[in-house]
């Protein structure tokens, strides 16, 4: 009976530890599979934040080599100011002849792209000349100015007398133009300028003109160059002030001459791209009689000393893109022949408005 009973426990234990064993077993796979799925996760998050890096690092280099190349464009574009040569297409080695492949530049129109090692490089050059010099310009310029913008008479009004307020010497203020006392009303107060602009940009500060007006095309049209108030300047006669070079100005400036529409100044754009003009005489057959009888006291083929150079660097392959803007002053009996007055990376704001801006080619 106890042999039974002994045996009988024997069996039961033994089925116990195999039932424990295989329990056992259950347990490590699944602590196992547990691991593994861990790892999984592990790896693949390595994995995920390696590519980020890496995507990061290629980023930064591809906006590096493209600011870079922004900048080459700036120098090579000081170079033909200053030697009036052509641009090459490709500046990379001495491959390309003398003479050949090589494009003649004008003012305002964008140079065909230049292969430059691993991308290429977007310049176009402008003279100031070309533009309304805001510490220059008469109520009657500033007022043309404005022609091209939805406004209403009254808001156009606001705008001219408030720039000429906020430039002018006095604290007295024009029917429709603000001094301190409407700008210390606001919200961050501040005070008139009362003195020239230093900064096309400070008209952001100024009474009814808005972001949309400024980055929707004003900015285009504006200068300070030369800088000083024409009474400073050494103009030949008072026909000249306000004078603008028709071989330069964007065609902003040119919509807004008196009877002015999209179709002429399509075709004066194309007509300078081909053979600048000579003389303002040129433009007549171009526009006609009457509307040159409108617009010609407005228009000079004198270039001024200060150029604008924006050159945009791009790697092939790569949406990366960096924009540089420069306005040099070329002065020929200094050593170097040039000074740079203004540098403005990051282009960003300039490269979209481009995207965005009115294309006059129909």
């Amino acid at each position: 009976m106890r042999n039974s009973l002994f045996q009988s426990d024997e069996v039961a234990y033994d089925e116990s530890a195999k039932r424990f064993r295989l329990n056992s077993r259950g347990v490590a796979l699944v602590l196992v599979l547990w691991i593994l799925a861990f790892l999984s996760v592990l790896v693949g998050e390595f994995c995920f934040a390696t590519r980020t890096e890496i995507n990061i690092t290629t980023n930064f280099k591809e906006e590096t080599l493209s600011y870079y190349y922004a900048k080459a464009g700036v120098n090579l574009a000081t170079y033909r100011i200053l030697n009036n040569g052509p641009f090459p297409r490709d500046i990379e080695g001495d491959e390309t002849p003398p003479n050949e492949e090589a494009n003649e530049w004008c003012l305002g129109e964008k140079i065909p792209p230049v292969a430059f090692r691993e991308g290429r490089i977007e310049i176009e050059i402008g003279n100031e000349s070309g533009k309304i010099n805001i510490n220059q310009a008469d109520a009657g310029l500033l007022m043309m100015m404005l022609s091209p913008f939805d406004l209403d008479d009254q808001d156009k009004n606001i705008i001219v007398d408030s720039i000429l307020d906020w430039r002018d010497r006095d604290d007295l203020y024009r029917i429709n133009g603000a001094e301190d006392d409407y700008y210390q009303s606001l919200d961050a107060p501040y005070g008139a300028k009362n003195g020239d602009f230093d900064s096309i940009d400070e008209l952001l500060l100024v009474r009814g003109v808005t972001p949309a007006i400024f980055f929707g095309g004003l900015r285009e049209m504006l200068t300070i160059y030369p800088r000083g108030n024409a009474d400073d300047l050494k103009v030949k006669t008072s026909g000249d002030r306000g004078r603008i070079n028709v071989n330069a100005a964007p065609p902003q400036v040119l919509r807004a001459l008196p009877m002015m529409d999209d179709d002429l100044v399509l075709s004066i754009v194309e007509h300078r791209a081909e053979e600048p003009f000579r003389s303002v005489n040129e433009m007549s057959p171009i526009v006609g009689g009457e509307v040159y009888g409108a617009i010609s006291r407005y228009l000079s083929i004198d270039s001024g000393p200060y150029y604008i150079i924006r050159a945009t660097g791009m790697v092939s392959g790569s949406p990366a893109r960096r924009g540089i803007e420069v306005i040099l002053e070329i002065d020929k009996t200094r050593n170097p022949p040039y000074r740079r007055v203004e540098w403005l990376d990051n282009l960003e704001f300039w490269l979209e408005s481009q995207e965005e801006s009115v294309d006059f080619s129909g």
